[in-house]
């Protein structure tokens, strides 16, 4: 009686299959990274303490409850924005002044902001404060500087200085289109500087 051969699976070009899988994934698949926050990290010497004109500063302060304060008074996440852009664009110096402020329009109070150039926002926080509040402060003080920064780039330029950003940024954009926007964000950067700190301020 013959001996019946049981059927196999020919598994010789399993290798082949699986190497070919693996390039195509490896090809097809993209990689996002997390671009965090963009800021400097603080050197590891200790620096002099700043001194700035108490009017010049913004505190803003979050505690263990993730409960915000500005100037030692509770406000809603929803105000931040709007308090910084009244900070920031106050423009308190008067005419003549060296800190006067040409392009502010705010109210000009004098209990406030000389310049954006000198106006600082202080933001101090607790051990036990949860890094969403954090960064969720942090958002809204970004937002009030682009705020200020497109609301320039549009007078100046006819264009918002978040979209010049954008471009300038891409990887793909060419050289020559860089260099002129270059120009361009550094000037709305100086007008608006980022001055948040975390620092200690006298």
């Amino acid at each position: 009686m013959a001996k019946r051969l049981s059927p196999g699976v020919h598994a010789g070009s399993m290798a082949d299959i699986a190497f070919l899988l693996l390039i195509f994934f490896l090809v097809t698949t993209s990689i996002e990274t997390d671009a965090g926050l963009d800021r400097m990290l603080p050197r590891m010497e200790t620096p002099p303490p700043l001194i700035i004109n108490e009017r010049n500063i913004l505190r803003i302060s979050i505690n263990d409850s993730d409960e915000l304060l500005v100037e030692e008074e509770r406000v809603d996440m929803g105000e931040l924005r709007d308090i910084a852009i009244a900070f920031l664009d106050n423009g308190g110096a008067p005419p003549g002044n060296k800190g006067h402020c040409n392009y502010c329009e705010g109210l000009r109070k004098q209990e406030s902001s000389d310049n954006p150039l000198e106006a600082v926002v202080l933001v101090t926080t607790v051990r036990a404060t949860s890094y969403g509040g954090y960064i969720t402060v942090q958002n809204e003080l970004v937002a009030a500087y682009n705020h200020l920064r497109n609301r320039e780039a549009q007078r100046r330029f006819g264009e918002d200085f978040t979209e010049m950003q954008a471009v300038y940024l891409n990887p793909e954009t060419p050289e020559y289109i860089r260099a002129s926007l270059r120009e361009k964000i550094r000037e709305i950067q100086g007008l608006f500087p980022l001055n948040l700190s975390e620092a200690e301020i006298k």
